[in-house]
């Protein structure tokens, strides 16, 4: 693995008692992009609420600062304003130091960023399609100059042929920024493609890690293997 950006030991997350996330550890390299696939409810989520700050943890999180670890959620629609033009929902999270002007100015750069028109910045999330949406939703993120972007399940709610644009920007944003992904995703054709090592999780723990190759071609538990067995493409 590259120079270790973020090194996570030990991590718990518990709603009331019950104990979404129990003992889980792993390590991000810059510029890599881990995969962490499961079920629905196997924990994944709750890995990305806590690394980010939107949920209570236990356990040692190392390496970066508060703002630096940014989250993209599911459901781009939900997390944006539909009473705030595009560019005002990208502005919403940058410094303020900047000026209006400034703020205006960098909403549009991050836009163009993600493969949008500056135009979009004058138009409301319902004038907008289900990609363009998530590629707002990950401007956003951008602009708070995170070292670590956290996809949770960003392509389940698009069609297939918009989940290969979302793919592809997500490694483009990679290597033109230098950016480490943290990606989730029950999909693991998906997760195969754009990820370079694969973390899967089951009832709560990380049950196998290691290389795309490894865990595809040669996975040892059997929970694994159970989920390539479900996907016959990628046998």
């Amino acid at each position: 693995m590259t120079k270790r950006l973020l090194e996570v030991r030990g991590l718990h997350v518990r709603y009331g008692r019950f104990p979404a996330v129990q003992d889980v550890s792993f390590e991000i390299g810059e510029g890599e992009i881990l995969g962490l696939v499961g079920e629905s409810g196997s924990g994944k989520s709750s890995v990305a609420r806590a690394l980010t700050g939107l949920a209570p943890r236990t356990g040692t999180v190392s390496g970066l600062g508060p703002r630096e670890a940014q989250l993209v959620f599911q459901d781009p629609y939900a997390s944006l304003d539909p009473r705030m033009t595009v560019g005002r929902s990208v502005a919403e999270g940058l410094p303020r130091g900047l000026g209006r002007a400034g703020r205006r100015e960098e909403a549009a750069r991050l836009l163009e960023l993600v493969r949008l028109g500056r135009e979009t910045a004058g138009r409301y999330p319902r004038q907008l399609s289900g990609g363009q949406r998530q590629r707002v939703a990950i401007a956003r993120a951008l602009g708070a100059g995170p070292r670590l972007l956290v996809a949770d399940e960003v392509t389940s709610a698009l069609d297939v042929s918009v989940q290969g644009a979302i793919l592809n920007l997500i490694r483009e944003l990679r290597a033109e920024l230098g950016l480490s992904v943290l990606f989730i995703s029950h999909d693991l054709a998906v997760v195969r493609y754009v990820c370079d090592r694969i973390a899967v999780m089951r009832e709560g723990r990380i049950v196998e890690c290691g290389t795309v190759g490894q865990v595809i071609e040669q996975p040892s538990h059997e929970y694994t293997k159970a989920l390539l067995e479900a996907v016959p493409r990628l046998q």
